[in-house]
């Protein structure tokens, strides 16, 4: 998912968003483990997204507003 997608979520929503990723890890790390995982980096990709979610879910519990940065030019 995108970063835009996941910041504009409630709180409820990425709480339900974390538990699906932390089901879908525990399938790809059971396959990892048994060697019928083909592709390494669903695997990775789904740890980082677990790791966005919850580091969102840090800053709405905090009140925390997170502005764009501008890209120096």
């Amino acid at each position: 998912m995108e970063l835009d997608e996941l910041r504009q979520m409630t709180a409820s929503d990425l709480q339900v968003k974390e538990r699906e990723a932390r089901e879908e890890i525990f399938r790809l790390r059971l396959k990892l483990r048994t060697n019928q995982l083909d592709n390494h980096a669903g695997y990775r990709r789904a740890r980082r997204e677990l790791a966005l979610i919850m580091t969102l879910l840090g800053e709405k519990s905090r009140g925390v507003t997170v502005t764009k940065k501008k890209k120096a030019s």
